[in-house]
């Protein structure tokens, strides 16, 4: 095999808004940070532990506007692009290094909003009131009386 492959894919939660930059000619760029997690249970402890890495994300132009319009701090996004490496010079005349991911394609998967309704309603216990256990029961007898519809599916 003789080509080379240069892609990411990352589903992680943004670490803070998308923050713009604009240039002559109407030109943008978008950078915005991702967080992904990896959990495991240390096998000695039986502790549970989680690391998290934080990636650095660049969008251009029309993508970068419509990311800093819907995107904001806490909202989980799926991208996928390529590694880039960047060199410059700092303040203090250091040398600096950088990889970031140059999105092509994105999805936004949920919003900060959707994520921390999900966690109250995934921490407080399930309660339900008289008329949803009403129809739920009302739901479940009707189901169980009437024939099963079979799919014509071969699984």
């Amino acid at each position: 095999m003789s080509g080379t492959l240069n892609k990411v894919m990352l589903i992680g939660h943004l670490g803070d808004e998308v923050k713009m930059h604009y240039f002559e000619g109407g030109n943008s760029i978008g950078r915005f940070s991702i967080a992904t997690n990896e959990s495991y249970t240390n096998k000695q402890t039986g502790e549970r532990v989680t690391n998290t890495d934080w990636h650095t994300i660049v969008v251009r132009n029309k993508t970068a506007e419509i990311c800093e319009k819907y995107l904001s701090k806490g909202d989980k996004v799926y991208v996928e692009g390529r590694l880039k490496n960047r060199q410059w010079q700092g303040e203090d005349g250091n040398t600096r290094h950088t990889t970031e991911v140059h999105v092509q394609d994105f999805t936004f998967l949920s919003t900060k909003k959707e994520s921390m309704a999900n966690a109250q309603s995934s921490a407080q216990p399930q309660q339900q009131t008289p008329a949803a256990t009403h129809t739920n029961t009302v739901a479940n007898t009707t189901s169980v009386n009437e024939p099963k519809e079979e799919d014509d599916l071969p699984f």
